[in-house]
């Protein structure tokens, strides 16, 4: 399956990072500031945010990066079980991407685990980091101890082992990866189709898939804490599905309190991206953080 014709000019880069490379891709206006640039979930490919979405962006006048994280897509792939890096790794990886496209400042969107890595990187990088938007995900510090855990359904996916099966079985492995992600989805918003489209591209893409489905969950615990405290200047939105399994939605409501940031509910949506209904008042929201961000930042 090849990859769907696209109306966006995307300028692609391998980039070097410590340990290996990155594949990146950049769209819009090249003298756009601040540039988005996308953070994915665990096992994420650049694929998980789609032309159709990062359009809706570029049309606006706003620059998108996008990229492979580590294990995933033409970037550098470890041995199943054995990551060749940490969670500081891949937030070096993100400043290294915009670096590579001459980017200075970024608004940084997180989805799940990109969220986690999002906060690490506004806290590490204070120059770089002027807005934030936080997906389904939790807060980067001990708040979330004291929050609800996943469904008893996602826990039970999370405690059993990833599947030992044929992964050079292209079939095989979409289907598996297709009803794994089904739990997670919102009432009515699974779109089978879609999700089959976008498994069948990065099957496609990744040499191995079976690293990525394994070593990022390993890779996830090893994130320090971060003060949040001290991100509370800066443009933020906290966006969270009412029916996501695994981070319930007091994990949005104890980051955006955390951040004083506005919490924006995606009704009967679960631990997903955010699917195209909800595009209409999402994206003028995310372009608001960017006018924030580059009117002056404080709010």
């Amino acid at each position: 399956m090849q990859e769907p014709s696209s109306s966006i000019a995307w300028a692609t880069c391998a980039v070097e990072v410590r340990g290996g490379v990155i594949a990146a891709q950049a769209a819009g206006e090249p003298s756009a500031d601040p540039a988005l640039l996308f953070l994915g979930g665990a096992t994420w490919s650049r694929d998980g945010w789609s032309d159709a979405f990062c359009a809706e962006f570029i049309d606006a006048g706003v620059r998108v990066l996008r990229f492979d994280a580590r294990d995933t897509g033409e970037s550098t792939i470890s041995p199943v079980g054995a990551p060749a890096y940490t969670s500081d790794d891949l937030v070096d990886d993100a400043i290294a991407v915009a670096d590579a496209f001459d980017v200075s400042r970024i608004v940084a969107v997180g989805l799940s685990m990109g969220g986690g890595l999002a906060q690490q990187l506004a806290a590490t990088h204070p120059g770089r980091v002027v807005g934030l938007v936080l997906v389904s995900t939790s807060p980067a510090d001990d708040l979330v101890r004291s929050l609800p855990g996943p469904s008893a359904e996602i826990a039970a996916t999370l405690d059993a082992p990833v599947a030992h099966h044929d992964w050079t079985d292209r079939a095989a492995v979409i289907d598996w990866v297709v009803e794994s992600e089904r739990p997670y989805a919102g009432p009515g918003t699974f779109d089978e189709g879609e999700m089959r489209a976008v498994v069948g591209r990065v099957w496609d893409r990744t040499p191995s898939l079976e690293s990525a489905m394994t070593n990022h969950f390993l890779v996830a615990g090893s994130a320090p804490p971060v003060d949040l405290s001290a991100l509370t200047s800066l443009p933020s939105i906290v966006v969270h599905g009412s029916a996501d399994p695994l981070f319930p939605l007091a994990h949005g409501e104890a980051l955006a309190e955390a951040l004083d940031a506005p919490l924006i509910v995606l009704t009967d949506v679960g631990h997903q991206a955010p699917p195209p209904r909800t595009w209409p008042s999402l994206v003028p929201a995310i372009l608001g953080v960017v006018r924030d961000a580059r009117d002056g930042g404080d709010r």
